[in-house]
């Protein structure tokens, strides 16, 4: 059983629907029916859960291929919580730094990338170590 990537997996996405609520939270405050309605702020919004979108799944898979693999459950945890946090950073640091610059932004994603990429060399080690 992959229990420590379904914890992950099912914190992203509650996450992800969080997200996507304040998109369309404003949509229906702003009678926007799709894109941003030329907001600036909406705009944000949706960026936020579209990078959201775009690096959970991986993240994920990554994590759930390395505990089908046998990491340890600590290691899987720490790995797991650290993802989660920078997905947070990212999306407090991209609203609150309106789109711009901000280190909530750029620490969230740096977390980020840095999980996939360890999750990554994890599994691709313990692929040469099987073959």
């Amino acid at each position: 059983m992959a229990t420590v990537t379904a914890l992950y997996a099912g914190l992203c996405a509650i996450l992800l629907i969080a997200l996507a609520a304040r998109v369309v939270q404003f949509r229906w405050s702003k009678n926007v029916g799709m894109g941003s309605g030329d907001d600036r702020l909406n705009q944000v919004r949706v960026r936020v859960h579209a990078n959201a979108t775009e690096y959970m799944p991986m993240a994920l898979l990554l994590m759930l291929i390395a505990e089908l693999n046998g990491l340890g459950a600590l290691w899987l945890h720490i790995l797991g919580a650290l993802f989660v946090f920078g997905r947070l950073l990212h999306a407090f640091g991209l609203t609150w730094g309106k789109g711009g610059y901000h280190p909530g932004r750029f620490f969230g994603t740096a977390i980020s990338w840095t999980v996939i990429l360890v999750l990554a060399v994890i599994d691709i080690v313990k692929a040469l170590g099987a073959a």
